[in-house]
């Protein structure tokens, strides 16, 4: 943590393609220069892979054409003090601009606000909110190499049980989840529930619904902030990994959206008959479900968490109520009806997701289309179900193939990412394991 004499500071902040944050600290009292729009990072920052490589070889966006600068222009909305840092430090979410004005093709905030412009085209608003679920570990991970339930959660070394729901799981961290709500309330983030989840440290903090799905992205990535910085007051760590333990839950990024029109009407709204346009709009989703699977997993561990009779999704399904779906019909009828996307992982870009689930949504909305029968309780899906994928590499081929991706995403960031998320997958193929060791070095 900063020393209390330490200078405050404003960070400006870009969100890169993996969900994480790069930017500048700057010291306050220059902080004339963010709003004037004079702050400059490489074009390339927004292009690195989850090891912080630029892959000039494959992408020609960096070395190759002189590692150009972009312009970083702050979004005053996103304005938050930083509660761990020195007094009066604040922070302040960024797009990347070109020099011409424009907004970087690979920003994922710029990416996600254009395509809200065609949302505002046809007098319509999306509705947002987001439910994040996450571990808090033991800070001993660095030197161990893996990930250890906090120790108050524990008895000799090992998880005591499940803890759904578990307030006595919640009141052994609450000084550590007090100081998130605290951080969050500071931060103005829209914070409402905290629930223990299955796995030991596990964590759901929902956070309530806003007319301005940028804004509801903004929060989930500051929500992630939080939840790491006040980790680390604590002596812990906070993980967003979609699966940490291999015998534990994974941890999803669940979506709840509606539609709403220029007079504030829910046009998902049934008002009490068929709900064609709730239906459509699951059908658009689900159409597009495989094609976009890559953001909605983005890393090779994410894949390990679509496992049969878990809660996370493997079929390309809908049904009303059923949390083992791909999506859920909370409500059909009245202001709350609205849709749950259950598919993405806690290790999820927010803007991208947003930006996909959206996308889906939008061709629902602009067609009719029919998602086919509900998956009910207690039953199969219906035959002819599609599947989600198990492998990280299918999932790069087929949003690399798909037309959807490229009208949704932008045919040039359908390509960076592809070919960013390509080369990881096979480095992923290509490392032997421990494990691979442990079973076949003895054996074979």
């Amino acid at each position: 943590m900063a020393s209390d004499s330490a200078p405050p500071r404003i960070e400006i902040l870009l969100v890169g393609m993996n969900g994480d944050l790069r930017g500048k600290q700057i010291p306050l009292e220059a902080e004339k220069k963010v709003w004037d729009g004079t702050v400059r990072l490489p074009s390339s920052t927004q292009s690195l892979d989850i090891w912080g490589d630029d892959n000039d070889d494959i992408t020609g966006l960096s070395l190759s054409v002189g590692d150009p600068d972009g312009v970083c222009i702050p979004d005053k909305r996103s304005l938050a003090p930083m509660p761990w840092a020195p007094e009066g430090s604040k922070q302040v979410l960024s797009t990347m601009h070109e020099f011409d004005g424009t907004p970087s093709f690979m920003d994922p905030r710029a990416i996600l606000a254009a395509l809200l412009k065609r949302f505002e085209e046809r007098g319509l608003t999306p509705v947002v909110a987001t439910e994040l679920e996450f571990y808090v570990i033991e800070d001993d991970w660095r030197e161990t190499g893996r990930p250890r339930p906090p120790a108050k959660l524990t008895y000799r070394g090992e998880p005591n049980g499940f803890q759904l729901y578990d307030m006595s799981a919640v009141d052994a961290l609450d000084d550590y989840l007090q100081t998130v709500r605290t951080w969050a309330k500071a931060q103005g983030l829209p914070a409402d529930a905290t629930t223990a989840e299955f796995g030991p440290g596990q964590f759901e903090i929902n956070l309530l619904h806003r007319a301005d799905a940028l804004a509801a992205a903004d929060d989930c990535i500051y929500l992630k902030r939080i939840a790491e910085q006040a980790a680390k007051k604590h002596g812990l760590k906070s993980t967003c990994m979609a699966k940490p333990y291999a015998d534990h839950a994974g941890s999803g990024l669940h979506v709840h959206a509606s539609i709403i029109d220029r007079d504030g009407n829910n046009v998902l709204d049934a008002k009490g008959g068929d709900p064609v346009r709730l239906k459509s709009v699951c059908a658009g989703m689900l159409d597009t479900m495989r094609d976009a699977q890559l953001i909605f997993a983005p890393f090779a561990n994410s894949y390990r968490r679509f496992q049969p009779g878990s809660f996370a999704p493997v079929d390309i399904d809908w049904g009303y109520g059923h949390r083992g779906t791909a999506v859920r019909i909370p409500d059909a009828q009245g202001p709350a009806a609205r849709i749950e996307h259950r598919v993405a992982g806690a290790d999820v870009n927010p803007y991208l997701l947003l930006t996909a689930i959206l996308g889906g949504m939008l061709l629902g909305l602009d067609e009719t289309l029919d998602p086919g029968p509900a998956t009910e309780p207690g039953k199969e899906p219906p035959a002819g179900t599609k599947k989600l994928t198990h492998d990280f590499l299918t999932a790069v081929e087929e949003f690399s193939a798909s037309p959807f991706i490229a009208d949704v995403f932008g045919a040039r960031y359908q390509k960076l990412y592809g070919d960013t998320k390509r080369k990881e997958a096979i480095t992923y193929l290509r490392t032997v394991s421990d494990f691979d060791y442990q079973t076949y070095l003895p054996r074979i």
